[in-house]
Parts: C-alpha cells; sequence; structure tokens
C-alpha cells in the first residue's frame, strides 16, 4: 500500500480479509495451525500467549520463523506480532535472564511518579522489540470505579479517574517510544462489572453511558488525545436506561456511535476474543465475526481452535459476498490496519530485531529502574506502633514466624514455570476460586522463595507456615507462641475471605499475648497485602498494614527490604511511608464543556433554582439568578462560561461563570454552581480547573480574582456564617487560592425604609463643603461620568454605570462635584427592582416588596476625606429612593470599613459580607 492509502495489485480481496484477523495458536515453533493461517488465510496480526513462548531465545527465533513464513507466502508487509506484556503478574514473555520483571499498572501509580511510568513502558518496549514483537495490548485503562470487587485489580493504575488518565497517557508515550504500538483496554471499563448468571457468562456494566462518559471513559478519551494506536472493546454486557448491550464488541452504538464517532477515535478498534464461550454459545463464531465487523471493529481476534478461527474466516467472507458487509467498509478497516503496520513494521525490523546483544546491553540500566521502582511502590499504609522495620523490635535469635495462603502463582514468576501452567486466559477471570482450583500451588512453594530472602535479610530464623479456608489451626497456635513477632501475608482477601479473617484472628492472638510470667505483652504483628492493597485497608486493628501489588519474585524482594532492612541502613520506615489512595478519597474528572446559551439556558435555569436550598448559607447567593444574570455582554469584559452536562437529559450538573477584565487584565471566576445531587464528586473541581485553564491562555493576565462586582452573584467566600465559610475557605485553598481576610467586602440593608428617619443633624455632619451633588441620569450624562469611572474604577464596576446611563427610566446617579472646577470626584448608582440593572443583582430583583438599591460607589483617589463623602452620598441616595416610594433598600459592595459606624448609625443593617480574594497566575502555572 502507497502513502495515500491505494491498494496496489498485490491486495486481492483474500489477502485484504486475512488482515482483518488477529489469531492465535497452540504450540512454541511453526506448526501446521499457524501455517495454514498465514499461508492460505493470509492472517496478518499474529497473537504471542505465555503458551507460545518459552525464553526469549526460543521466541526471539518463533517470531522470526513466522515473519519469514509470511514473506515466502507472499504478504506485502510484516505481520504484526501482538502480545500480552502488562508487567506485574500478567507477562507471557517470562525470562529470568532477559527480561526484567517490573511492577504492576498500580504498583507503578503507587510511586507517583509518571516520569517512572514512562520509563518502564519505554524500557519494556525496548526489551520486546529486542525479539521481534512489535505490538503490546496495553495500557490497561480501566478505573476501579468499585475498587473492591473487581477482578481487573492491580492490573488498573487504581481508583482515581485522574491518575488511570495520566498515567495511562505516559505509558502509552513510552511504549510507542520504545517502538511497539500500542492498545487500550478494556474499553468501555472493567472497571465496575456486576456478575450475574452463570460463571460462563458475560459480566455486565450497569452504569450509564452517561456516567461512564463523566468517569469510566476518561482515561479512554485522553489515551486518544495522546495518539494512542489501537482499542480492545470488551466482552461484556451493557444495561441500564435507554442501554441495552448483549456484547460491546459486537455493538454498534459503542464501538462506532461513542468510539469513532463521539471520541474521535482514528485508530484501529480490536474486538475481544470471538470465542469466549458465552459469546459463541449464543451467537456462534461466524454470526459474531460478521456482528462485530458491523460494529466498527477493525482487527477480529481468535486466539484457539484452528476450527473457530476457519469459522470466523468464512464468516466475513460469506458477510461480504452476500451484501451484508460492504467492500467500503472492508477498505475502511484495511487502510487502518495498513496505517498501523507502516508505522511499526518493516521488513527489515522484521529480519534484524536487536536480540540478545542488546538485551544484554540494557540488562544493567532495566534491573536498576525495576528495583527502584518496586522499592518505591511498596506502601505502608498504617504502622500504628512503629514496628518497620522489625530489627528494631526483635533480635537475631528471636523467631519470627511467616504465614502465607494457598494461592496459584503469578504467570510472571519462576513458580509458574515450575508449576507447568501455562495459559493465555490473563485478560479477564471473573470468579477465580483460589482456594478450590485444581492447580492451586501450596503456600510454602509460591513464598518459598520470599521466606529465604526473609531469613537472609533478618540473618535468623524463620519460620514459614502456610494457612488455608480451615482458619487457624492449633499448629499455627504453637507457632504463634515461640514466635516473638508475625509476618501474615494476603493476597486478593477480597475474593478470598478466609484471608482476612484468618489475618484478624492473628492480630487479636498478637494482642493477647503473655509473656513468661503470665503478663500481657502485644506482639508485632504485620499484614503484608500482595494482590488488591483493599484487603484490610480499613480494618484499624491491623495496626501495621504492608501493600506490594504483586508477588512476584522481584516485589517479594521490595517487601524484604522494607519489613527487615540491615541496620546499617540510614533509611527508616517513615521515609518510604506512603497514604494509600482510597476509593472514596478519588477525584473524578467530569468532562466540561463551553456553555451553549440556545442549549443550556433551559437546564441552567432550572439548575439555579435547585441550587437554592435553605440547608446552605451559600446557597442564597444565586437566589433569583436566572441563565440572564450571568451574560453581560458588554465590550469592556471578556466571558465564556462552562458546563457539566448530561447530554441524554440535558440536565446541567454544574455551571461556572468566567470573566476577563481587559483594562485590568484580571481574570474573575463569578460563580460555581453544582446540582444539589452531585456535590462531594469533584464537578466543581472540574469547573474550577478548567475555568483557571482558560483564563490562563489569556496573555498577560496579570491577577485572578475570586468574585466579581457584576453580576453581584459570588462577590466573594461568604463569612457570614463561620462553619459555612471555613468550609469553602478550605475548598478554595485546595484548589490554589491564597486565601486571606484583608479585603472583607459588606452587603448593608434597610429592611423598612418606609419608616426611616435621618437621625437629627445628620446631614449637616456629613457635608463636605467644597463638594455639590446633583442627580442624573440618561445617556446625555454619559461622557463626563464615564470618564471619572474609567479613571477610578474597574472594568465590572464601568459596565454597571454604562447599564446604569442606557436606562433612564430605572437608574439615577448621584455625583459629587468639586465646587473650583466642576470636576466628578465621587458617584454612586440608585436603581429599582425594575431597572437593566436589577438581574444582575439577584437580591435586588427577588424582593416580594418594592425595593431598591445603592452600589458602585465610585471615588477619586485623591480625595483625602472619602468616609464623609461617601456617607454622605449614600444619605442622599436613602432620602431619594424614600421619595420615590421604595419599601426597602441594598447597599451593595461596601468595602469601606471605616464606614461601616457611621452607616450603621444611619439605620442599615449587616446582610452579608464576603471575603474578595485574589491570586496570582503563576499559583496555578506548573514549570
Amino acid at each position: 500500500m502507497n502513502a495515500n492509502g491505494n491498494v496496489s495489485a498485490q491486495w486481492d480481496e483474500a489477502r485484504q480479509l486475512g488482515q482483518l484477523f488477529m489469531m492465535g495458536f497452540d504450540g512454541t515453533a511453526v506448526n501446521d495451525q499457524i501455517k495454514t493461517l498465514i499461508t492460505t488465510y493470509h492472517v496478518g496480526s499474529i497473537l504471542l500467549t505465555a503458551k507460545n513462548l518459552e525464553s526469549v531465545p526460543q521466541a526471539t527465533q518463533l517470531v522470526l520463523d513466522l515473519q519469514t513464513l509470511a514473506e515466502t507466502s507472499g504478504h506485502p508487509v510484516p505481520l504484526l506480532i501482538v502480545i500480552d506484556q502488562e508487567n506485574g503478574g500478567v507477562n507471557s514473555l517470562y525470562d529470568e535472564t532477559y527480561i526484567t520483571q517490573f511492577p504492576s499498572a498500580m504498583g507503578v501509580a503507587a510511586t507517583g511518579d509518571k516520569r517512572l511510568a514512562r520509563q518502564i513502558a519505554r524500557a519494556t518496549a525496548e526489551e520486546l522489540t529486542s525479539c521481534g514483537i512489535n505490538w503490546v495490548l496495553g495500557p490497561v485503562l480501566d478505573v476501579l470505579t468499585n475498587a473492591r470487587n473487581q477482578p481487573i485489580g492491580v492490573r488498573s493504575f487504581g481508583e482515581d479517574v485522574g491518575v488511570v488518565s495520566s498515567f495511562g497517557v505516559e505509558n502509552v508515550k513510552g511504549f510507542q517510544e520504545g517502538g511497539v504500538a500500542t492498545c487500550g483496554k478494556h474499553f468501555p471499563s472493567y472497571g465496575n462489572l456486576e456478575f450475574f448468571g452463570a460463571p460462563t457468562d458475560v459480566p455486565t456494566i450497569t452504569d450509564s453511558l452517561e456516567n461512564l462518559s463523566q468517569n469510566a471513559l476518561v482515561p479512554f478519551s485522553h489515551a486518544i488525545a495522546a495518539g494512542i494506536d489501537a482499542m480492545m472493546v470488551g466482552g461484556v454486557a451493557l444495561s441500564s436506561n435507554h442501554l441495552n448491550v448483549m456484547h460491546a464488541c459486537l455493538s454498534e452504538q459503542i464501538c462506532r456511535d461513542l468510539l469513532r464517532t463521539e471520541m474521535k477515535f482514528q485508530g484501529v478498534i480490536v474486538s475481544e476474543c470471538l470465542e469466549m464461550e458465552a459469546l459463541s454459545r449464543n451467537i456462534g463464531i461466524s454470526g459474531g465475526t460478521v456482528m462485530a465487523f458491523k460494529a466498527g471493529c477493525d482487527l477480529l481476534l481468535t486466539c484457539r481452535s484452528m476450527s473457530a478461527q476457519e469459522e470466523a474466516i468464512n464468516g466475513l467472507t460469506a458477510g461480504l459476498e452476500n451484501g451484508m458487509i460492504e467492500r467500503s467498509r472492508v477498505q475502511e478497516s484495511f487502510s487502518r490496519i495498513m496505517a498501523l503496520k507502516s508505522k511499526y513494521t518493516s521488513w527489515t525490523k522484521a529480519f534484524s530485531p536487536p536480540g540478545l546483544d542488546n538485551l544484554n546491553r540494557v540488562r544493567a540500566s532495566n534491573t536498576k529502574l525495576s528495583a527502584s521502582a518496586y522499592d518505591s511502590s511498596v506502601t505502608v499504609v498504617r504502622d500504628q506502633k512503629q514496628y518497620l522495620p522489625l530489627n528494631k523490635v526483635i533480635l537475631p535469635e528471636d523467631e519470627l514466624l511467616l504465614l502465607t495462603p494457598l494461592v496459584k502463582p503469578l504467570p510472571a514468576s519462576a513458580a509458574f514455570r515450575q508449576s507447568g501452567e501455562v495459559s493465555r486466559d490473563q485478560s479477564l477471570s471473573p470468579r477465580p476460586n483460589y482456594a478450590t482450583d485444581i492447580m492451586v500451588m501450596t503456600g510454602e512453594r509460591v513464598f518459598r522463595n520470599f521466606g529465604r530472602l526473609l531469613a537472609r535479610s533478618r540473618n535468623g530464623r524463620v519460620m514459614h507456615a502456610s494457612y488455608t479456608a480451615n482458619g487457624v489451626r492449633p499448629q499455627h497456635e504453637a507457632l504463634l507462641e515461640r514466635a516473638k513477632a508475625v509476618v501474615v501475608i494476603t493476597a486478593d482477601a477480597g475474593r478470598n475471605k478466609y484471608q482476612a479473617a484468618f489475618a484478624k484472628h492473628i492480630a487479636m492472638l498478637c494482642r493477647l499475648s503473655e509473656d513468661s510470667e503470665g503478663s500481657l505483652v502485644e506482639k508485632p504483628c504485620v499484614v503484608a497485602a500482595v494482590s488488591s492493597p483493599w484487603d484490610l485497608a480499613t480494618e484499624k486493628s491491623i495496626g501495621t498494614y504492608l501493600c506490594s501489588y504483586d508477588f512476584t519474585e522481584t516485589a517479594l524482594q521490595a517487601l524484604v527490604n522494607l519489613l527487615y532492612k540491615d541496620q546499617k541502613s540510614s533509611s527508616n520506615a517513615s521515609e518510604t511511608t506512603k497514604r494509600l489512595r482510597r476509593p472514596s478519597q478519588a477525584r473524578q474528572q467530569w468532562l466540561v464543556e463551553h456553555y451553549r446559551d440556545d442549549r443550556d439556558r433551559s437546564a441552567l435555569n432550572t439548575l439555579l433554582a435547585a441550587a437554592q436550598a435553605p440547608s446552605r448559607p451559600s446557597s442564597a447567593l444565586v437566589k433569583s439568578a436566572t441563565a440572564d444574570t450571568f451574560q453581560l455582554r458588554d465590550e469592556l469584559v471578556e466571558e465564556a462560561h462552562f458546563v457539566v452536562r448530561n447530554s441524554s437529559t440535558k440536565e446541567l450538573i454544574g455551571f461556572c461563570a468566567t470573566y476577563y477584565q481587559k483594562a485590568e487584565k484580571t481574570g474573575s471566576i463569578g460563580a460555581i454552581v453544582v446540582s444539589p445531587g452531585r456535590r462531594h464528586q469533584s464537578v466543581g473541581h472540574s469547573l474550577h480547573d478548567r475555568a483557571i485553564r482558560a483564563l490562563l491562555q489569556k496573555q498577560g493576565t496579570s491577577k485572578f480574582r475570586l468574585g466579581t462586582h457584576l453580576p453581584n452573584v459570588f462577590p466573594g467566600i461568604p463569612n457570614i456564617d463561620a462553619a459555612e465559610h471555613k468550609k469553602l475557605s478550605q475548598w478554595f485553598s485546595r484548589l490554589g487560592w491564597k486565601i486571606s481576610r484583608d479585603t472583607t467586602i459588606s452587603r448593608l440593608a434597610i429592611s423598612d425604609l418606609s419608616s426611616w428617619e435621618a437621625p437629627d443633624g445628620l446631614g449637616q455632619s456629613l457635608a463636605v463643603t467644597d463638594i455639590r451633588y446633583d442627580l442624573v441620569h440618561g445617556q446625555e450624562f454619559e461622557g463626563s461620568v464615564m470618564q471619572h469611572v474609567q479613571r477610578n474604577a474597574q472594568s465590572d464596576v464601568q459596565v454597571l454605570y454604562k447599564m446604569a446611563l442606557s436606562n433612564k427610566e430605572g437608574c439615577a446617579i448621584i455625583r459629587g462635584k468639586r465646587g473650583s472646577d466642576g470636576s466628578i470626584v465621587a458617584s454612586v448608582l440608585l436603581y429599582r427592582s425594575q431597572s437593566k440593572l436589577a438581574p444582575f443583582v439577584p437580591h435586588i430583583s427577588s424582593a416580594n416588596t418594592l425595593t431598591g438599591g445603592i452600589g458602585a460607589a465610585v471615588m477619586a483617589a485623591e480625595l483625602e476625606n472619602k468616609v464623609s463623602l461617601l456617607q454622605g452620598l449614600i444619605l442622599l441616595g436613602v432620602r431619594q429612593l424614600k421619595k420615590q416610594g421604595i419599601q426597602s433598600l441594598l447597599l451593595d459592595y461596601m468595602d469601606q470599613p471605616l464606614a461601616l459606624p457611621g452607616l450603621k448609625n444611619m439605620g442599615f443593617a449587616v446582610h452579608d459580607s464576603f471575603d474578595e480574594i485574589y491570586s496570582s497566575p503563576e499559583d496555578w502555572k506548573t514549570p
């Protein structure tokens, strides 16, 4: 195929169809099955699993033989050689001599080092390309939204959407830099599965498509933006309102509408293995193949039996011949696969891989990288009584008891190879039963080397015993009596409940142990989870709790390093202690879109009405605010508003208003509103982050402000209620705002203006002899008024005055002019609930009585008698509004604390007050 995607003469229809399949085979050398697939059916992608790979030399030769077979049988381009190599316990290619063992995805995430994640992915890819492998099925992008009961386990980066997204992107970049193609899995997520019916039935996603788009799909979106090459659509059902999908990889709604159209994915879509029992039983291989291809899959996976593979090929061929599949559709998928091959394959690469020499060259650096990664990943969740390292609490001559469960060895381990158990089921095993599986190995077998390493590290005796679902037996109690300390290992106790019960029982016996004189002396007990970190994460009775995220030999060596450090080491346990991320602490990354008035106006009005809950003092800020409240539409201010929305129901979940004052180069957040039912789900965080990113894009921004004069919905952090103020201050502080109370602004009110009378003599006391006052309204006064306002006020106040001047019937301005030259030195606005300004000051427009407002006082900087002049202006304003029959009055935005006593003496009471917060753009810019 040439660069523009035209098919050359050597690509006949049969060869094109062969490129649409990825297939596996049994055996460690070329056999009749794979020979037929490559030569007769022209299959262009070969999946190699642990059953095919014994060692690096054998794997390298097998790949070379496969590529040679492809070339001699007339393949115009090399094969894609595909492998599962996720690290941790899922490695199809394992060789202690040449292949480096790295932590699982969750273990890498536990280091908190995204740079390390990229380095590990690059190192893994370089080792694979040395063997001629050019495609890895990874990274896993599933978010464990139900972390405690999901089979995907430590293969995921975790339960935090942001962590999975960022580490997933780094893996994509690292793999690609190392020379292998990438494939995200398992779309649309295996992070929250329900298991109904028989164990062989497909698991079900019960989340709605909208919930998935706001949580589980976020890492896939980030990976697409980062240029991931392919996406594997899983073999799961989806069942929720408006969504009923039997198999995701057979669904046009999932493959084409969601992944291809809505998420804009342009790469190769790979189906889950079409030989899965539930699919083949209910639909059949042939029918499933046609359905998957019509749904939008480009590459169809069948990885086991020759009969099923031939049925799949014949089914696709029949679909093409009978018109069910259009030839243009074949060209579409064929072109995507050819583009992938052109990027990662060539005959030169296929026949000249870097080989063993390159693996020997990188071995030392990769081993060092692995050790560093594992040491950084092992997590101390709790060490309440400072038992770590154990050499602090027991002597070399004391006996240490190690208790380990009966578990199957991980595929990426020497014990696994020794067991002779080699299979490919590394993707999704919904209901493993480690306690009863006939292939379960003894605890002594899997953890034997761990006990030896521990004994060698402490230079003392380690008693090692396994435990089962039978619980604590007399032999355990006898060993516990002899031991001075105990280490209990759990491996996925969430699904093997006996392990958690056993560990808690042992911990209790340690607390109740007695010395030789019969006194209670608590015996040090350490519990280490070597698979899922949530085994006993919340069990406070386990005082010392560690996590290693897998139990490969390298992971267990890192665990030994932490448990029993050399006494000469300068390190201590606290230096490696990390906080385990809990599901309740996860921050979701919501999809934030630009507000569109034509689309979102009605939904925003509904959201604002719902947010006026009387249970929260801050909710009163949006009282009677509407969608129009936030639309200034003035050339002095650039406005950009954002929403989190349910695209199906059109409901708005959250709203954020931002404004940029051009003259002052100040960016402001004018409101953040979240639906009451969606609070504490990171909606506000996502809106805030998007708003800050938008404001940071403004060139030359000098400062950020939390709150605005206009619209007057959220002037700042409300402090009328101490508890609410503390909560909001802490929230904004965590987001990066420099919280202080240097600028406090107040809103004052006179609730009954009809009975109000000015104190005797107040007018004379406030008179400033060289100032003359007048009342004006209408645009004929715009020139002189706006000159004064532009010199002395910010853009949002200028917009207020422009609105007032354009609204002659509803607004007026009191001016204070210097008698000597007639120049304006002070001004204040008057307005009524029917004025143009009222919608931007919801407290005015929402009042049940005829309400007026005084606000936006502007004073010349050079004035010396500002307080008296301000109070005089306001007094004149109150008298004017009372004369007009106004019944109640709001004095808005008073930031002159020296004026407050006089205003209270005038009859005003504090209505509410706020902290106006400013921060620098540098507070959010990263190096």
